[in-house]
């Protein structure tokens, strides 16, 4: 067992810190829905699947998530069009939805969330620090189920990754707190 705060142990590692309320209220809402989640993550790096894991009973409702740090992995784990990646880069909408997608697809999930975006110091693909785009890829019977969400935050590098897990949180949760208005 790895104890103590010292560079390169688990604590250090914030693997032993207390669940985040986001998420435990996240993964509430999972279970009562029925719904299974998969992540799809580029400047977080694995953050949110981490930060959902943090909840204890995480299992019964986090399928996985793939880290699409390298622009040419969102082509091929996540599925992102290529030849759009090659035209328009990754900072996007559509690419946000689309690795979102191919993270529910990829996992066998209900629900894909993903981001993309420039934590930072340097900008990537025109966009500044701090641009990032959310995606989602919501359960049938959502009318708009493919959803994107730009952020513009600011902050140092750590920050702007904090913020986007945070956000993405959020903004799922909020999306699940919708009523379904499409049921055939």
């Amino acid at each position: 067992m790895i104890r103590g705060g010292a560079e390169g142990t688990a604590d250090s590692a914030g693997l032993d810190e207390v669940p985040s309320p986001a998420a435990a209220r996240l993964i509430g809402l999972l279970r009562a829905g029925g719904w299974t989640l998969a992540t799809c993550e580029s400047l977080t790096g694995g953050g949110i699947g981490a930060t959902l894991t943090s909840v204890p009973g995480a299992s019964t409702v986090f399928r996985g998530g793939l880290i699409t740090y390298a622009s040419d992995l969102k082509a091929s784990l996540a599925g992102v069009n290529a030849d759009f990646i090659a035209e328009h880069g990754v900072i996007n909408e559509r690419t946000a939805q689309e690795m979102a997608i191919g993270a529910a697809s990829s996992c066998r999930a209900d629900i894909g969330l993903s981001c993309t975006g420039v934590a930072g110091p340097d900008g990537e693909d025109g966009e500044a620090p701090g641009t990032v785009w959310l995606g989602l890829a919501l359960p049938t019977g959502w009318d708009d189920r493919i959803r994107g969400r730009l952020l513009r935050l600011h902050g140092e590098r750590g920050q702007i990754r904090a913020q986007t897990i945070s956000s993405a949180l959020a903004w799922l949760s909020e999306c699940l707190g919708e009523a379904p208005r499409n049921f055939a």
